[in-house]
């Protein structure tokens, strides 16, 4: 236990702080040692989530936050809370002397006055300057010097990674982009709501949030970051009757009519050839969420229409593992001088 990074959990109520005492029971280097709730306090985790018998982390007792003491016993921190809540809980956190991975959007817009149209007031502003957008393919330098992740919204992930290489080799105009969205049901959160309720969810699928959902400026402050201009996207999420999974259609206009399929393959291929995560498919083949169920894989398909001259990007992650949990422990892995993949070389979960 000497050589083992010790990692702390406050939220464990929701399918984040589930996710993650999953993935961290079999993380090699990482140990969940303090788990906070204030609901749960005094229940000993593993009761709480039975999957854990007999895993690690199964014998750590709920407690109520502490800042000082949690920073004491542990040398990162996950906050799977509510925004408005984490920005405090991150701040006291980080004046204790620990680091900090944060799931909820709050240190995720560079600019206070954007979060504050979409969000609630921010409280704790002269952090955003600290915090790294936690998006590895992007920022593991940075993620890697940082005491302040800023975990990406599952949403945003599967977009930015979309859109990433058609944005870096010039491919796209930058106007008229629509990130048209499908996520499983744990996206809505794990609290008892009548719209997440089995009947309301089965056999049907709808759409929400359109032209207002808050995972908008994430995308757009990310992809305007890549363009090297503003742009404006129109996101567009649904809710699909399955756990888990998301799947993002990006509707996009080419700069050049007369570019192929093949250009474009081989431009995302070069673009991600180095890279753990991202799988580019073959040619006339199409993500499917099931491929990259409870893993890091973002899975890439293109598709090129030659008659309206547009580009089609299929992205499919996991909502829970590379668009929350996974992703977090990706951040923590770089900020404890750790390889980015440790304890996160999974399968998909198949069937």
């Amino acid at each position: 236990m000497a050589d083992m990074i010790r990692a702390g959990l406050v939220g464990i109520t929701g399918y984040t702080g589930m996710e993650l005492a999953r993935l961290l029971a079999m993380h090699p280097r990482m140990r969940l040692v303090e788990a906070c709730s204030r609901a749960e306090a005094g229940r000993r985790l593993g009761d709480f989530y039975p999957f854990l018998e007999k895993l690690p982390g199964a014998d750590v007792c709920i407690s109520e936050f502490h800042a000082q003491r949690m920073a004491a016993a542990c040398d990162v921190v996950f906050l799977a809370v509510p925004h408005g809540t984490a920005m405090e809980m991150a701040a006291d956190l980080i004046a204790a002397g620990t680091r900090v991975v944060d799931l909820s959007a709050d240190f995720r817009l560079r600019d206070a006055q954007v979060y504050e149209q979409w969000y609630v007031p921010h409280t704790r502003q002269s952090l955003l300057p600290q915090a790294v957008y936690g998006l590895p393919e992007l920022y593991a330098d940075q993620a890697a010097r940082s005491r302040l992740v800023a975990n990406p919204g599952c949403y945003p992930s599967s977009a930015i990674l979309g859109l990433y290489a058609a944005l870096k080799h010039d491919l796209i105009q930058t106007d008229g982009i629509v990130v048209d969205s499908k996520s499983g049901t744990t996206g809505a959160g794990r609290k008892a709501t009548v719209s997440s309720l089995y009947c309301e969810v089965a056999d049907t699928f709808r759409a929400y949030g359109l032209a207002k959902h808050r995972h908008t400026p994430e995308i757009e402050q990310e992809v305007s970051l890549l363009a090297g201009r503003e742009v404006h996207v129109s996101f567009n999420p649904h809710l699909v009757p399955m756990n888990r999974g998301i799947l993002s259609t990006i509707y996009t206009m080419l700069k050049n009519p007369a570019t192929t399929l093949d250009d474009v393959h081989a431009a995302y291929s070069r673009t991600w050839a180095g890279s753990r995560w991202i799988r580019v498919l073959p040619k006339g083949k199409l993500p499917e969420t099931r491929f990259v169920r409870g893993t890091m894989f973002c899975d890439l398909g293109l598709a090129v229409d030659p008659r309206t001259g547009r580009l089609i990007i299929v992205a499919a992650i996991d909502n829970l593992c590379r668009g929350a949990s996974g992703q977090a422990i990706a951040n923590a892995n770089l900020m404890c001088g750790l390889p980015v993949e440790t304890g996160l070389e999974l399968a998909p979960l198949m069937p």
